[in-house]
Parts: C-alpha cells; structure tokens; sequence
C-alpha cells in the first residue's frame, strides 16, 4: 500500500529533470498521474516509465503551460481520466539564457512571468474545485533559491519564481479553509538546465558541489521527489504556506553562482 494510493496528481514539465522525479516519486506511493509536457517524445516516455516502473495509471498529455487553454485542458484531462485531482505540481520551465540585467529584454521579462507564473496561476484556478473536493488538496510548485538569493543574470527567473512563492502562500491563506495545503520546494538538483549551465561552466559547477554541506547535488527522484511525496500525502496536511529548501543545505551559506555572461 503507497502512502499516496487512490489519489491522482497533474506534474507540468514532468518530461526530465526534476518534473519526471518528482512524477516518478508520486507513482512510486501509488499516485496516478498526468504527465503534461510539451515535448511529446519525453512526456510520452514518462508515462510510460511510470505505468512500467510502479504500475500505476499514467497518461500523457502535450502541454504548452503559456497557453491558458491548454493548462485548463490539461487539468480537465486529468479529471476526466481519473474522476478527481488530488495533487497539483507547478515544474514547467522553459530556458531563457543568461544576461545582465540592464541587457535583459522585455520579452524575455514577460516570457518568464508566463512560465513561473501565469501558468500555475491558470492552473490553480481551473483545479480548485476538485481540489477542494475531498480535503486531500495539495499545490506544490517549484521554485528557486535563484530567487530568494537573487542570483546574478537571470532576473526574468528570480523575479517569476519569488512572484510564485508568494502567489503560492496566498493561495495557502485562503484555501486552508478547505484543507487544501500549498507549498513550496527551492531545489538543489542535477536538473537538465543545471546540467547544462554546469557543462558550459565547469569551475563553478565543481565549487557549488564542493560548497554543499553534503557534497553533492540532488537527485530529482529520490532526493526532491521524495519530499514533493511527503507534501503530497497525508503526513503533511497540516503544513501549509512553506517554502523547503531540498538542497542538502546549499542555501545554509549561500550558493556560488557566477555563469559566463557577456
């Protein structure tokens, strides 16, 4: 018997990274799943690895989280496949690249607000209802210590992710009501962005690592999945408004955080 038995749980940008671990850890406690992802390939590979993996109930579904009729359907499939939605995880994010500030273009600004922002927004309105149906709702949404540390060159994904976290604790105040309980997770992962930014720059990659208490970066199943798991279930329906830091304790001092930038 999984913790999360009977429940049934959305994950945007479940296609790799942490949003395929995190779907990974929900199907493992008996969660079923909607893999949204707008990579068909990758999405259609997860929810085939979840039913493969666990047995669980998995489907697939294109999703492009910018546009607002495609998360209200992506929602409304969930439902409609599985009679209910217990658990909402907002991941999705699209790479941007990096540039200072004052180089920073205004379509880069509101493409990220778009993505961190707008689209758990829409998605959170459209899955309320069902949510708040049963007392089992929970919202997790990802954000990032680049955002609460204001990490240099990527202003457009530092402000989206601190405007969710907030988004994320007003939800939590006026939902508690209906024991629907949001929070948040900053993760320190070897994500597919994290992979990338660590290939192009190796040096700051190795002090990162050798910086974390724990010495090493986070594996999206087992290290971040788990605790978007705990989150998900019953252990934690009285926790709400939170941000967890799941990182080994890189936010403790601080992370080093200087990409190559023109």
């Amino acid at each position: 018997m999984g913790k999360l038995d009977g429940r049934v749980a959305v994950v945007t940008g479940a296609g790799m990274g942490i949003g395929r671990g995190v779907a990974g850890a929900l199907a493992r406690e008996g969660a079923s799943v909607l893999v949204a992802e707008i990579d068909e390939a990758a999405g259609a590979d997860t929810a085939r690895w979840l039913t493969d993996e666990w047995g669980t109930r998995a489907t697939f579904v294109r999703t492009d989280v910018t546009d607002r009729e495609q998360v209200h359907a992506m929602v409304d499939a969930a439902t409609g496949e599985f009679g209910r939605l217990d658990i909402l995880v907002n991941n999705a994010w699209r790479p941007l690249g990096y540039a200072r500030l004052e180089k920073t273009t205004e379509d880069n600004m509101r493409a990220g607000f778009d993505m961190g922002v707008m689209s758990a927004f829409w998605a959170m309105q459209r899955a309320y209802p069902a949510l708040a149906a049963h007392g089992t709702g929970r919202v997790i949404n990802m954000c990032s210590l680049n955002g609460v540390n204001a990490h240099m060159y990527s202003v457009y994904y530092n402000a989206a992710k601190e405007a969710l976290r907030s988004m994320t604790r007003t939800a939590a105040r006026e939902w508690a009501p209906k024991q629907v309980c949001c929070n948040v997770i900053c993760p320190g992962a070897q994500s597919a962005a994290y992979k990338r930014v660590a290939e192009a720059n190796p040096q700051m990659a190795a002090a990162q690592e050798a910086a974390n208490p724990m010495g090493r970066i986070g594996d999206p199943l087992d290290d971040i999945g788990s605790v978007a798991a705990f989150l998900a279930g019953d252990d934690s329906r009285y926790l709400t408004g939170n941000t967890l830091f799941v990182d080994g304790g890189g936010h403790i001092n601080g992370v080093q955080w200087a990409p190559n930038v023109d």
